[in-house]
């Protein structure tokens, strides 16, 4: 009895804390925003994705017999182009790269460039079947290695590695 008492009053809580009615807050008056800076040349204000201004490159995200894996999993490409990441089989894939290995100076443009296609912080959203394509920028970024995985198959070692020229 006495659980059925405290399962009571919990229920109790939890539908007060729903209950009620929202009134409806004045807004403060507007005020004028500052003036932000205009961002360097090249470079975009944060939060903003940067277009492909170089060549695309296309990655196959496959699982088979052999395993799950990019191919190409290591890929030479110079800022601006793109890669187009497409399902071969075995979905659902992504691509994610790793937080802790991106250079702090270019996290914020990498995670832009995602877009909206995003599922996470520097990840992109699962693509389910053949033929589904996720396109990257590499706009903006730096010169340097960018590790990369698929995160349903990291487990499976399905990674690659963006060497990223200037």
């Amino acid at each position: 009895m006495q659980f059925k008492g405290m399962a009571f009053v919990a229920s109790v809580l939890v539908l007060g804390a729903c209950g009620g009615e929202k009134k409806a807050e004045t807004p403060p008056p507007a005020t004028p925003a500052p003036a932000e800076a205009a961002p360097a040349a090249g470079a975009a204000a944060a939060g903003t994705a940067m277009p492909i201004t170089g060549k695309t490159i296309e990655v196959k995200m496959v699982g088979d017999a052999k395993g799950y894996r990019f191919e190409p999993a290591n890929i030479t490409a110079k800022a601006g182009d793109g890669i187009k990441f497409i399902v071969e089989s075995m979905g659902p894939h992504n691509v994610a790269f790793a937080v802790t290995m991106v250079p702090a100076d270019s996290k914020a443009q990498l995670d832009a460039n995602f877009g909206t296609d995003r599922m996470g912080e520097l990840s992109s959203g699962l693509k389910m079947n053949t033929g589904d394509a996720f396109t990257l920028s590499l706009g903006g970024l730096k010169a340097g290695k960018y590790e990369f995985n698929c995160t349903p198959h990291l487990a499976m070692n399905m990674k690659g590695t963006l060497t990223i020229t200037p």
